[in-house]
């Protein structure tokens, strides 16, 4: 009996992609899967039919082969794998059961000894907050932390048993960590109970770490912490972390850098600003004042007459270094000219007596500015 085109037993057309093709066979397979059909041969051989098919549909080499010859490209020797004989077409019945339902059991067939490798957990990653200082994130240094962790059992070497004996392999799972159930058409993996998915058993666990592996103890640490570095930046000691159960790696420790407040500088970058108030007659008259530096030095700013808020100076590689980098930012200087308070009688009449002399003389073309628009402003309201 001739073989039916497969295009025409999965239902779908020529120019069908793999989504549809796979979408087709899942729609097919499960309706004539012989546990839905006991006993019904009809059944099971249209099954047969429709695996064989997908087996060369699926595959892009054996799909062009089949497009440009036909049922010939596998006769013969010719690359087909030999779909004929009386098995489901070259695939066994968990290939099919994975292919269908892998998605629904968590991604897919799991490979030889799916479970722990002899119950070796990796160690849990770890996170230490550092608060630094702005001072401390410009020259750099190396500081000394002690951080609470689990380390390897010394008794047992990490391996949970008893010294002299060793941990045996489950007998429950065989060493996978998994157990499989059917039920009906399905099967259901678990983990096993017996070893807690760990896929061996200790019979005398240590009497130092209950058979875990690893004890408890706080660790000194030595942490380099660079130039430059930046509130946030997150560093990473590889293995320094939670010993693994049972001689299992180590995990990772975190360090989250915090940079606490400074009295005087706010950073953006590589680079510092500084907020300096000045007086209002040094900003009239001029002057000049001093400012520290972040290097623990200071500098000299001199403030030209006439200075109003706001003014910017700015004081090159003053600023932060920049990580791993030879360069580094600047720092910039805005002051805010203060407005003298509570004023003496003396003081009081020579500012009236300033304000007097002021009139007309444009000693604040800003403000003087700003009112004659204003003026403008509600005159052209009225016409």
């Amino acid at each position: 009996m001739a073989k039916r085109d497969y295009y025409e037993v999965l239902g779908v057309s020529r120019d069908a992609d793999e989504k549809a093709l796979k979408s087709a066979f899942r729609k097919l397979a499960m309706q004539l899967h012989p546990d839905k059909n006991p006993g019904d041969a009809t059944s099971e051989a249209k099954f047969k039919e429709v695996n064989e098919a997908y087996e060369v549909l699926k595959d892009p080499q054996k799909k062009a082969a089949y497009d440009r010859f036909g049922h010939a490209a596998f006769e013969n020797g010719g690359g087909g794998g030999g779909f004929g004989g009386g098995g489901f077409g070259g695939a066994s019945m968990s290939d099919i059961f994975d292919d269908i339902f892998g998605e629904f059991m968590g991604g897919g067939r799991r490979g030889g000894g799916g479970g722990r490798s002899g119950g070796r957990e990796r160690g849990a990653d770890l996170r230490y907050n550092l608060d630094v200082t702005l001072e401390e994130a410009y020259a750099g240094k190396t500081v000394e932390i002690r951080v609470p962790t689990s380390i390897t059992c010394t008794k047992c070497s990490g391996s949970g048993a008893k010294p002299g004996t060793q941990p045996a392999t489950c007998r429950t799972c065989g060493g996978s960590g998994k157990v499989r159930a059917s039920q009906g058409f399905f099967t259901i993996e678990r983990t096993c109970m017996t070893c807690g998915g760990r896929g061996e058993t200790i019979a005398h666990p240590c009497d130092n770490c209950g058979g875990t592996g690893r004890t408890n103890q706080e660790r000194t640490l030595s942490v380099n912490i660079p130039a430059g570095i930046e509130d946030g930046t997150r560093i990473r000691l590889s293995g320094e972390g939670e010993a693994g159960t049972r001689g299992g790696p180590s995990g990772d420790l975190y360090i989250f850098i915090s940079l606490k407040p400074h009295t005087f500088f706010q950073r953006e970058g590589a680079d510092l600003y500084c907020r300096v108030p000045i007086s209002m007659t040094t900003a009239a008259l001029g002057g000049e004042f001093e400012v520290p530096t972040i290097d623990g030095g200071k500098t000299k700013v001199r403030v030209p007459d006439g200075s109003q808020t706001g003014k910017q100076f700015r004081l090159r590689q003053k600023g932060m270094p920049v990580l791993r980098s030879r360069d580094q930012g600047d720092m910039y200087i805005n002051i805010i000219v203060e407005t003298p308070q509570n004023l003496t009688r003396r003081q009081r009449e020579l500012l009236e007596e300033f304000e007097r002399e002021s009139s007309g003389a444009n000693n604040n073309p800003e403000s003087e500015g700003f009112f004659a628009r204003v003026k403008d402003f509600w005159d052209n309201l009225g016409n």
